[in-house]
Protein backbone atom coordinates (compact mmCIF):
# COMPACT_ATOMS: atom_id res chain seq x y z
CA UNK A 1 0.00 0.00 0.00
CA UNK A 2 1.11 3.50 -0.74
CA UNK A 3 1.37 5.41 2.55
CA UNK A 4 -1.60 8.49 2.85
CA UNK A 5 -4.31 6.68 0.31
CA UNK A 6 -6.55 5.50 3.32
CA UNK A 7 -10.32 4.59 1.70
CA UNK A 8 -8.41 5.96 -2.00
CA UNK A 9 -11.78 8.09 -2.43
CA UNK A 10 -14.17 5.26 -2.83
CA UNK A 11 -16.42 6.39 -0.14
CA UNK A 12 -16.97 9.49 -2.15
CA UNK A 13 -17.08 7.66 -5.63
CA UNK A 14 -19.65 5.10 -4.71
CA UNK A 15 -22.16 7.77 -3.25
CA UNK A 16 -21.70 9.93 -6.57
CA UNK A 17 -22.21 7.09 -8.64
CA UNK A 18 -25.57 6.73 -6.57
CA UNK A 19 -26.14 10.32 -6.70
CA UNK A 20 -25.58 10.44 -10.70
CA UNK A 21 -28.38 7.19 -10.63
CA UNK A 22 -30.38 9.07 -8.54
CA UNK A 23 -30.49 12.23 -10.07
CA UNK A 24 -30.93 10.81 -12.94
CA UNK A 25 -33.91 8.77 -12.88
CA UNK A 26 -36.11 11.79 -11.37
CA UNK A 27 -34.84 13.88 -13.84
CA UNK A 28 -36.36 11.66 -16.67
CA UNK A 29 -39.69 11.58 -14.45
CA UNK A 30 -39.83 15.16 -14.00
CA UNK A 31 -39.48 15.92 -17.58
CA UNK A 32 -42.01 13.78 -18.55
CA UNK A 33 -44.18 15.42 -16.33
CA UNK A 34 -43.54 18.71 -17.27
CA UNK A 35 -44.15 17.40 -21.00
CA UNK A 36 -47.38 16.11 -20.36
CA UNK A 37 -48.20 19.76 -18.55
CA UNK A 38 -47.20 21.63 -21.59
CA UNK A 39 -49.24 19.33 -24.04
CA UNK A 40 -52.08 20.01 -21.45
CA UNK A 41 -51.52 23.70 -21.82
CA UNK A 42 -50.92 23.81 -18.02
CA UNK A 43 -48.08 25.09 -15.80
CA UNK A 44 -45.04 23.04 -16.01
CA UNK A 45 -44.69 22.61 -11.63
CA UNK A 46 -41.25 24.01 -10.94
CA UNK A 47 -41.39 22.20 -7.47
CA UNK A 48 -40.50 18.88 -9.06
CA UNK A 49 -37.08 19.95 -9.89
CA UNK A 50 -36.72 19.52 -5.86
CA UNK A 51 -37.04 15.94 -6.08
CA UNK A 52 -34.72 15.73 -8.83
CA UNK A 53 -31.82 17.43 -6.54
CA UNK A 54 -32.88 15.43 -3.54
CA UNK A 55 -30.31 12.74 -4.28
CA UNK A 56 -27.36 14.97 -4.56
CA UNK A 57 -27.02 15.07 -0.86
CA UNK A 58 -25.57 11.60 -0.76
CA UNK A 59 -22.29 12.68 -2.69
CA UNK A 60 -21.60 15.14 0.21
CA UNK A 61 -21.83 12.47 2.87
CA UNK A 62 -19.66 10.00 0.63
CA UNK A 63 -16.97 13.19 0.71
CA UNK A 64 -17.42 13.86 4.80
CA UNK A 65 -17.02 10.33 5.48
CA UNK A 66 -13.73 10.47 3.08
CA UNK A 67 -12.67 13.35 4.41
CA UNK A 68 -13.31 11.87 7.85
CA UNK A 69 -11.10 8.75 6.73
CA UNK A 70 -8.06 10.66 5.46
CA UNK A 71 -8.31 13.05 8.76
CA UNK A 72 -8.19 10.32 11.00
CA UNK A 73 -4.47 9.76 9.58
CA UNK A 74 -4.23 6.15 10.76
CA UNK A 75 -1.16 3.83 10.20
CA UNK A 76 -0.93 1.94 7.21
CA UNK A 77 -1.52 -0.94 8.42
CA UNK A 78 -5.33 -0.23 8.73
CA UNK A 79 -5.36 0.89 5.00
CA UNK A 80 -7.23 -2.44 4.22
CA UNK A 81 -9.75 -1.56 6.53
CA UNK A 82 -10.02 2.03 5.50
CA UNK A 83 -10.74 1.05 1.80
CA UNK A 84 -13.19 -2.17 3.00
CA UNK A 85 -15.18 0.58 5.10
CA UNK A 86 -15.04 3.08 2.21
CA UNK A 87 -16.01 0.96 -0.28
CA UNK A 88 -18.96 -1.10 2.08
CA UNK A 89 -20.04 2.62 3.42
CA UNK A 90 -20.10 4.27 -0.20
CA UNK A 91 -21.81 1.59 -1.81
CA UNK A 92 -24.47 1.64 0.96
CA UNK A 93 -24.90 5.47 0.90
CA UNK A 94 -24.99 5.50 -2.75
CA UNK A 95 -27.50 2.75 -2.80
CA UNK A 96 -29.48 5.13 -0.67
CA UNK A 97 -29.15 7.89 -3.36
CA UNK A 98 -30.76 5.76 -6.06
CA UNK A 99 -33.61 4.61 -4.26
CA UNK A 100 -34.29 8.16 -3.48
CA UNK A 101 -33.85 9.31 -6.66
CA UNK A 102 -36.20 6.41 -8.35
CA UNK A 103 -38.36 7.45 -5.17
CA UNK A 104 -38.68 11.01 -6.71
CA UNK A 105 -39.19 9.65 -10.06
CA UNK A 106 -42.38 8.92 -8.66
CA UNK A 107 -43.15 11.56 -6.85
CA UNK A 108 -42.84 13.80 -9.89
CA UNK A 109 -45.07 11.67 -11.54
CA UNK A 110 -47.77 12.05 -8.85
CA UNK A 111 -47.18 15.63 -8.35
CA UNK A 112 -47.22 16.18 -11.98
CA UNK A 113 -50.48 14.61 -12.55
CA UNK A 114 -52.27 15.79 -9.27
CA UNK A 115 -50.70 18.53 -8.40
CA UNK A 116 -50.98 17.02 -4.38
CA UNK A 117 -48.73 15.51 -2.15
CA UNK A 118 -45.95 17.62 -2.31
CA UNK A 119 -45.38 16.90 1.63
CA UNK A 120 -45.89 13.31 1.60
CA UNK A 121 -43.77 13.05 -1.18
CA UNK A 122 -40.55 14.75 0.45
CA UNK A 123 -41.40 12.78 3.84
CA UNK A 124 -40.82 9.31 2.09
CA UNK A 125 -37.45 11.20 0.43
CA UNK A 126 -36.40 12.09 3.83
CA UNK A 127 -36.97 9.08 5.50
CA UNK A 128 -34.71 7.11 2.44
CA UNK A 129 -31.95 10.44 2.96
CA UNK A 130 -31.64 8.60 6.75
CA UNK A 131 -30.68 5.69 5.62
CA UNK A 132 -27.14 7.19 3.77
CA UNK A 133 -26.81 9.68 7.30
CA UNK A 134 -27.05 6.39 9.55
CA UNK A 135 -24.16 4.82 6.97
CA UNK A 136 -22.20 7.99 7.26
CA UNK A 137 -22.19 8.28 10.79
CA UNK A 138 -21.71 4.53 11.83
CA UNK A 139 -18.92 4.75 9.53
CA UNK A 140 -17.18 6.98 11.34
CA UNK A 141 -17.67 5.50 14.65
CA UNK A 142 -16.13 2.27 12.81
CA UNK A 143 -12.75 4.05 12.49
CA UNK A 144 -10.35 2.83 14.87
CA UNK A 145 -9.49 5.80 17.74
CA UNK A 146 -5.78 6.17 17.74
Amino acid sequence: MVAGLGDMGFSLAFAALGSALGTGVAGMAAIGAWKRAFLQNKAAPFILIAFVGAPLSQTIYGMILRNAIKAANLPPETYTYQMILGCIAGLAIGLSAWMQGKAGARAADALGETGKGFGNYIMVLGVIETVALFVMVFAMTALPKL
